[in-house]
């Protein structure tokens, strides 16, 4: 193919649409960069030189050229999150500083910047709508944030800062993949996969086929390969009898992108320093201050003020789990039960909860086969919300053949809405965790004349165990909780009734609220209709044993002091590394980590423990100083479902008008309100912690 031919024909210039999966290649990116970024520039300098203080002036054309970006650039994010190669990666890392050079004088134009504040002081600022006010506004912070107020020296470093970055949180997120693919432990003999339960050796005889080499690999004779691939590590944690092997495989966690060439250590010590810096050009204090700027937590006080609450609520909760722990360790006669290290937790507490509530994570996976959960989660959303989801797979073209498409249609029938969904585990190439992210923005169009909306597209991305030997893919627990969590996101996105694309869905959604409709939804996994909706055997489609219902409710709350610390930990220690570390005061940021755990966790960590290097929430994601996002927004999404338990779970009338109510309000608004305004007309108040700690079994209810 002939240089020229790859321009005309290249599929990451469409600019709108469904991206064409099917023949993007890593080959396209450089040159649908070179001439996206040139033809923008251009656009750029136009719009600059003829800029109007109005909205037809100035947001309607400033939008354009940010979207043919964030749709190009969109696109290459997401393959590098769910196909990534080392080609991908070079052409990724080739436009990468180009892509933060555009952004920088994007966001640093004095003309755009000077024509925004106009327009917020002009007579058509009244005539403006709640969303069109908070994209001015929106816009005006921004430009701050970016610069826009420096000159000379002091802009040039702040833009070298932003490229090296950029670059050092792709490096980052490199090291984690490739450490955690690095590691891998082979078990030969039965004895070694002692414990072990069918849906891990399935998994681990499969891990060993796919890595070659042992291609007759089953399930019953293995051989088996553990990896660090959480679908893998988690449950080895949990059941493998073998404490010398659990220790290695723990450490081996632990440890990822500590040391040699994958280290990440000096990443971390640059990042810090440098946000440090970057906070103190744009004449802020910390990290923190520029982070809150734009978030809807007033101030570090505040955000510390309702993690301490928190902590205090759990800490003496977890030091007495771990008493519990030790003492069922105790009762069963084993000789570590008095000095319970690290990879002991998982194990013991696992059985502690079999003890408990009798029954495993691994019996109920049977109840819960995909394509069922997937039913329950559209029935559920059907009854709430009133819309459709049917499947729509073959009208898009996909990156992966695991990858289904949906669509969503209102009560009449219209369509409103299309989703991706990516749910299996594939550790070569797709990074791990769980995430919603935008394909197409909700928006209006004009069109030579014709105006039209166009609809939203998301893609949703899970890594559970994929369908194993003729089976389906049968979910724990958890991984259902974690698939409504990312459809709540996707619902946020996708039922927005906002027209102006920087307001619709998640869209200059604070951040620290972005996370309620997310939450919010996991609570319905354990909602009696709901469940029972969906956890059928997927071989003799018996409903799921009232018994076992009883138990989930019961375990809702097992260890809930130790995971509530958990988060606080992280939380905590995002802060302090943002608001009051500096390079160069004879602390690492691994003393800092050491240092918060005396108050936040029951056991300290190990001394190679080195956890910070693989926390790409702060180092290579959005929650940079922003990870207590998690838990603020945790305290809405609680005190949304209190609402819909006021009226009572089982009075259908009334679910289905409060579902309205949330989704008029929550998840129609958007960005076009403030967060604490949109929960008011919700909720009618502003919320509280009780339903959290509630929720949470940390105070009684």
């Amino acid at each position: 193919m002939s240089v020229n031919a790859i321009i005309t024909d290249n599929p990451l210039l469409k600019g709108s649409g469904l991206p064409d999966f099917a023949n993007i290649k890593p080959e396209h990116v450089v040159p649908a960069f070179n001439q996206l970024l040139a033809e923008l520039e251009q656009k750029l300098t136009n719009l600059e030189a003829d800029v109007q203080p109005s909205w037809s002036g100035l947001v309607e054309p400033l939008e354009k050229i940010t979207e043919r970006l964030s749709w190009s650039w969109g696109v290459v994010n997401h393959l590098m999150g769910v196909k990534n190669s080392p080609q991908l990666r070079e052409a990724f890392e080739t436009v990468q500083p180009h892509v933060v050079q555009f952004s920088n004088k994007l966001g640093q134009s004095q003309p755009i910047y000077n024509s925004f504040k106009a327009l917020g002081g002009s007579d058509a600022w009244n005539g403006f709508d709640s969303a069109q006010q908070r994209i001015v506004q929106a816009a005006i912070r921004d430009a701050e944030l970016s610069g826009v107020g420096l000159q000379g020296e002091a802009r040039d470093r702040f833009n070298n800062i932003q490229m090296e970055l950029a670059e050092l949180s792709t490096k980052f997120s490199n090291h984690v993949l490739d450490a955690t693919k690095a590691f891998s432990l082979t078990l030969t003999n039965k004895e070694e996969v002692d414990g072990f339960p069918p849906s891990l050796l399935s998994l681990a005889a499969q891990a060993a086929r796919d890595a070659g080499g042992s291609e007759n690999a089953t399930p019953e004779n293995g051989p088996w390969r553990i990896t660090l691939d959480f679908p893998s590590y988690y449950p080895f944690m949990q059941y493998s009898t073998r404490r010398d092997l659990r220790e290695v495989l723990y450490k081996a966690y632990v440890s990822r992108a500590a040391g040699g060439e994958l280290d990440n250590n000096p990443i971390i010590e640059r990042i810090l320093k440098l946000r440090q810096e970057l906070a103190e050009l744009l004449g802020y204090k910390t990290y923190v201050e520029v982070s809150l700027a734009s978030k809807m937590a007033p101030n570090v006080e505040a955000v510390e003020k309702l993690l301490e609450e928190l902590r205090g609520a759990s800490y003496d909760a977890a030091v007495k789990e771990l008493e519990e722990l030790k003492a069922f360790a105790a009762s069963e006669g084993v000789a570590e039960a008095n000095d319970l290290k690290h990879w002991d937790i998982a194990f013991w507490a696992e059985r502690q909860r079999e003890e408990k509530f009798a029954f495993t994570a691994e019996e109920l996976r049977p109840y819960f086969p995909l394509p069922q959960v997937l039913d329950g989660l559209f029935g559920l959303v059907k009854r709430l919300f009133g819309v459709s989801v049917t499947p729509a797979d073959g009208q898009a073209p996909v990156w992966h053949e695991d990858v289904r498409y949906f669509q969503i249609a209102d009560e009449t029938g219209n369509a409103i809405a299309y989703f991706y969904l990516d749910p299996y585990s594939r550790p070569a190439e797709k990074r791990g965790g769980a995430w919603m992210d935008i394909c197409i923005n909700r928006g209006k169009v004009t069109e030579n004349g014709v105006s039209q909306t166009r609809l939203p597209v998301a893609y949703l991305v899970c890594n559970q165990t994929p369908p194993i030997d003729g089976k389906p893919s049968l979910m724990t627990f958890s991984e259902v909780e974690t698939l409504f969590h990312e459809f709540g996101h996707g619902l946020h996105h996708m039922l927005t009734k906002v027209d102006y694309t920087s307001a619709a869905g998640i869209n200059n959604v604070e951040w620290d609220a972005v996370e309620l409709p997310s939450q919010f939804m996991e609570n319905w996994c354990y909602d009696r209709a709901t469940l029972f909706g969906m956890a059928r055997h997927y071989e003799t489609g018996e409903l799921l044993p009232e018994h076992y219902y009883q138990k989930l409710l019961a375990a809702k709350n097992y260890m809930s002091g130790s995971a509530t610390l958990r988060q606080l930990h992280f939380s905590l220690l995002d802060i302090e590394l943002h608001h009051r570390y500096h390079s160069g005061s004879g602390e690492t940021p691994k003393d800092v980590r050491d240092r918060i755990a005396k108050t936040t966790t029951v056991i300290p960590p190990l001394p190679e423990d080195a956890f910070l290097c693989a926390f790409g929430h702060i180092f290579a994601g959005g929650y940079a100083a922003g990870y207590y996002s998690y838990k603020w927004a945790e305290v809405l999404s609680a005190d949304a479902f209190a609402a819909f338990e006021e009226v009572g779970l089982e009075d259908e009338q009334a679910v289905k008008t409060t579902g309205k109510r949330y989704r008029d309000t929550v998840l129609a608004l958007g960005g076009s309100q403030h967060p604490m305004e949109v929960f008011k007309s919700f909720r009618g108040r502003e919320p509280s912690t009780e339903a959290l700690l509630r929720h949470n079994g940390l105070i009684a209810a």
